[in-house]
């Protein structure tokens, strides 16, 4: 039986659909599979799907090097869990993020996983005010592993809902102009990175509008028979922004909340990873120094009090200008 919530509303362009599936579909190092073997071992029949987005996808950075960024998303929480516990925050505040090492081949593989439910998935793809599901999959990911088709194909149909939710949210906040995609994807990015606690540099956003030109114009293009309202498709392969300044003033008002909000999401989520993450502490400021080249100091007493350590961290970085 289909899950109503992950059935669109709007019908999806084919085009996008074709796309998104394409992106997902492309070849992978073979040295993720025991990282996927590990999380189906893991979560065994509440597994419906894994996906590989962030540094280890988007630049050079090899498996051993890094950390590799994985959602994985079950059919239940409560099956997806023995301890009642974890499936509560899940529910309350999705994702939960865990650690995951695996030894290969004479080297430790590392994952950073963030656990959802399809049903939310779908929602933060499509629904959610804030960026946080829209933004991360409007990019390219890879589908390492899918239950069967049928959660394959929701799985697409998520990741296209995220392309023209991203388009359609950030897009009326630009003012009237013309945009190259590069452009168009840089100052979108730009956007929902300050609404997050986000240890990026300020060139991130432009590095992965580069690094990914090509998929990006695509998914425009692809995107482009939903978006007539706000983007209009020129010939010359550009983007003519049709944000009134009504609308214009109305989508940065909704930037603000969604960076008030993603502030307090932040905290409320980095609280509930001293629960799931072990060494949460390290891998926090291992993440920022590695971002931002700032090394922020882990104390015995914060490390023994991890809450007190991020607010105090995040306080400090925010004063820098660090954290956006």
């Amino acid at each position: 039986m289909t899950n109503p919530l992950l059935e669109a509303i709007e019908p999806l362009p084919a085009a996008l659909l074709n796309e998104v599936a394409a992106e997902c579909n492309q070849p992978v190092s073979a040295d993720f599979v025991p990282l996927v073997d590990a999380l189906i071992m893991r979560f065994g029949e509440s597994l419906d799907a894994v996906m590989l987005y962030g540094s280890c996808l988007h630049s050079a950075v090899s498996l051993e090097e890094g950390i590799v960024d994985l959602y994985v998303i079950v059919d239940s929480y409560h099956k997806a869990y023995p301890e009642r516990y974890l499936a509560v925050f899940n529910a309350w505040l999705a994702p939960n993020v865990f650690y995951l090492e695996v030894p290969h081949q004479q080297k430790t593989l590392r994952a950073k996983y963030a656990v959802i439910s399809s049903a939310d998935f779908a929602r933060g793809a499509q629904y959610w005010f804030h960026s946080y599901i829209w933004a991360r999959f409007a990019q390219p990911s890879r589908l390492l592993f899918a239950r069967n088709d049928m959660v394959r194909q929701h799985i697409y149909a998520a990741l296209a809902h995220s392309v023209v939710t991203f388009l359609q949210s950030c897009s009326p906040a630009l003012e009237t102009g013309t945009f190259s995609v590069e452009d168009l994807w840089t100052r979108c990015l730009t956007l929902t990175y300050a609404a997050e606690l986000r240890a990026e540099r300020e060139t991130r956003a432009r590095h992965l509008a580069q690094a990914n030109l090509d998929a990006f114009t695509r998914l425009t293009a692809a995107a482009s028979p939903l978006l007539t309202e706000i983007l209009q498709q020129l010939e010359s392969g550009q983007y003519r922004c049709l944000s009134t300044p009504a609308m214009q003033r109305l989508a940065l008002w909704r930037w603000r909340l969604r960076r008030w909000q993603g502030r307090i999401l932040s905290i409320l989520r980095l609280a509930k990873a001293t629960f799931t993450f072990s060494n949460s502490v390290d891998y926090a400021a291992w993440k920022i120094e590695r971002h931002t080249g700032v090394r922020v100091e882990i104390t015995p007493l914060l490390r023994r009090h991890p809450i007190l350590w991020g607010l105090k961290v995040a306080k400090q970085l925010l004063q820098r200008g660090v954290l956006r």
